[in-house]
């Protein structure tokens, strides 16, 4: 490291501090609240009570499948929000653009990946969402908001779609570094950075203050994750 390793440590637990306050990337996400839906008509409510029939007929009477709500949702972010896949499904076959950012920069898979939804991810890759989009104010992926929440099980569905794994975000924080210093230590993050690590992603790259997921695993104590980490 450049500077001296505590006071790199120290460096990025600011970062983290402000990224905590802002209530950061992967739980900055907005489904649609009870207003929302109650005043939902046409796709959109079809989406949201997953109603594959009602989907059906309006894309056959002309509904634009793209179309957008207050806070840019098409109906398949509402469908992936509300866990239908099969809308998905329907949706997509229908035309929509399953690649659809929502106002706050979010696509389905990224949407499924911050729920642990495994079922609905797959359902998202499958109508042909693309695993590797930038997602999030913090230009991030559903690969590293999923390493972040310690959903290990998604972790490895999104590495198997061929999601970049050394993918850096605009906090200089790549998959393996946001599972170590946001993640608790256990075994749900012990998970997720086996599945990183076995699959190849890069231990050596480091945040902006020169430290490597190494390092932040060994200033916290996690002892399975630093074993993780050195292991072949």
């Amino acid at each position: 490291m450049r500077q001296g390793h505590g006071h790199c440590i120290a460096l990025a637990l600011l970062a983290l501090a402000v990224l905590t306050s802002n209530r950061h990337g992967a739980l900055a996400q907005t489904p649609p609240g009870a207003a929302e839906v109650a005043a939902y008509g046409g796709l959109h409510r079809a989406a949201h009570d997953g109603d594959v029939a009602a989907i059906g007929r309006l894309l056959a009477d002309g509904a634009d499948a793209d179309a957008r709500d207050a806070n840019r949702r098409t109906p398949a972010h509402v469908a992936a929000f509300a866990s239908h896949e099969d809308a998905v499904a329907a949706l997509a076959r229908g035309g929509a653009d399953v690649n659809a950012l929502d106002a706050e920069l979010y696509d389905m898979v990224t949407i499924a990946a911050v729920a642990g939804d495994v079922a609905m991810l797959k359902a998202a890759l499958a109508a042909g969402n693309d695993p590797g989009l930038t997602t999030s104010r913090y230009d991030g992926t559903a690969l590293i908001a999923a390493a972040h929440l310690g959903h290990a099980a998604v972790v490895k569905v999104l590495i198997d779609a061929g999601a970049p794994l050394d993918h850096v975000n605009n906090l200089g924080w790549t998959a393996l570094i946001e599972a170590v210093i946001l993640g608790d230590g256990g075994p749900r993050h012990q998970a997720t950075v086996r599945h990183l690590v076995e699959a190849g992603a890069d231990r050596t790259i480091p945040d902006r203050q020169g430290a490597t997921p190494l390092d932040h695993a060994k200033a916290r104590g996690y002892a399975e994750i630093i074993a993780i980490l050195q292991g072949g």
